[in-house]
């Protein structure tokens, strides 16, 4: 009898979390067809290529071009990317296989704090730090004109800061799942900490790595405020490092509820939405691709 209810506990537990799997992805989906059902107006107006490829961003002339918001976000989010990937993977390296306990208990709360920050507190800080570093050190060393310090770099350097501890902490539990088994026998074989670490810990989390940087990527992708604070908004293709932009999430968030009554626009703010959302449900699924052939060669 007993054997019986467990029997059925499990497959009702089974059926439950199934139906909640479906919904999720019906929610996603529903969201996708929602966006489109709100961004076609301005599909209508104009062609995909056109919306996507013009550089023209003048509501008031009928003209709505998404290439400087697409690229904004790309140039934001690979800075981002380039500099938080190499310093999370050093620090996680460095708390897993050199640092003392003493370090570990001080270091682990401290990455804990700046994960659970609210992103306005990295863009105060950005605005009051990093902006002026960029406007009365950097920008005079690269460039003769003046630099109001709102840049890529500035949003970049601070949504590279919010993905550190979220990367850090991911990479210290993928190496912490690491067997010390391995550790010992590549001691064993006379290599150094340093060896180990590279060749033994980093290599066999390989796909946990990948995993990691890519829900990082989606995170950046989306990230709104903080980068709304420094990045200048500026409605133009960046060309350097030193040059405004406006990142299609603070292009939504900064425009929403103004200027509506405006044709077509509330539809062009949808359709970046619908912008952002495809391309980080392309970037997943070709992610989860190449994870794949990652997991079977390692």
């Amino acid at each position: 009898m007993s054997n019986q209810f467990r029997i059925i506990k499990d497959k009702t537990a089974n059926g439950v979390m199934s139906a909640i799997t479906i919904v999720s992805l019906v929610f996603v989906i529903i969201m996708g067809i929602g966006l489109y059902i709100k961004s076609i107006p301005i599909l209508e107006e104009h062609s995909l290529w056109e919306l996507v490829s013009s550089s023209s961003w003048q509501p008031f002339k009928n003209d709505f071009g998404f290439l400087p918001f697409v690229m904004g976000t790309i140039w934001v989010t690979m800075i981002a990317i380039i500099i938080a990937l190499p310093l999370s993977l050093m620090t996680a390296i460095f708390l897993t296989e050199y640092a003392r306990k003493s370090v570990k208990k001080f270091v682990y709360p401290a990455l804990d704090i700046l994960a659970s920050l609210p992103s306005v507190i990295y863009g105060v800080w950005g605005t009051i730090v990093i902006v002026p570093l960029i406007s009365d050190k950097i920008a005079p060393w690269f460039s003769s004109e003046f630099s109001t310090g709102y840049t890529v770099l500035a949003a970049g350097l601070v949504l590279s800061l919010m993905l550190l501890p979220i990367l850090v902490s991911l990479f210290v539990e993928l190496f912490v799942c690491v067997p010390d088994d391995l550790r010992a026998a590549a001691y064993s074989l006379g290599a150094t900490k340093w060896q180990t670490a590279k060749n033994v810990v980093v290599k066999k989390s390989l796909p946990g790595i990948f995993a990691s940087v890519v829900l990082a990527i989606s995170k950046a992708l989306g990230e709104t405020i903080a980068v709304l604070m420094v990045c200048g908004c500026m409605p133009e293709v960046p060309k350097g490092l030193l040059d405004a932009c406006y990142p299609l999430p603070a292009l939504i968030a900064n425009n929403y509820g103004e200027m509506l009554s405006l044709p077509l626009y509330e539809s062009a703010l949808m359709f970046a939405a619908l912008l952002l959302f495809v391309v980080v449900i392309i970037f997943n699924l070709t992610s989860r691709i190449i994870l794949k052939r990652i997991e079977k060669n390692n």
